[in-house]
């Protein structure tokens, strides 16, 4: 929309939402031009999230929405994206980014240890 493109040429980065309706990534994708981080939730339908997940990766051509795994899992995963897409014109974001990801290796390590 006109009122989204002029929020972006002022700055604005990001667009967030929250929904358990899985198809409002594809219709946000449709009138931005910003990234959509999808998170397919676990709903009541009895498919664990898989629906939602279908939902999310089955876009038409032209209506580009990232989907994360579903859940805690991918919501956690969404938030890293974001960061990591933020953190490609944020120096001080990209450092940070660059720490969380030393930590996490070295959690993964310490697992890997404790196990062997």
């Amino acid at each position: 929309t006109g009122n989204e493109n002029n929020r972006h040429k002022q700055g604005n980065k990001d667009n967030i939402g929250c929904s358990d309706t899985a198809h409002l990534a594809g219709a946000l994708a449709a009138r931005t031009t910003l990234p959509v981080i999808a998170v397919p939730l676990i709903s009541d339908s009895g498919l664990e999230g898989v629906d939602a997940l279908l939902a999310v990766i089955q876009m038409p051509s032209g209506v580009p929405v990232a989907a994360t795994a579903i859940g805690k899992t991918g919501a956690k995963n969404a938030a890293i994206l974001a960061v990591q897409i933020l953190a490609l014109s944020d120096d001080s974001l990209d450092e940070k980014l660059v720490e969380f990801k030393k930590i996490q290796a070295k959690k993964v390590i310490e697992k890997d240890s404790a196990i062997q």
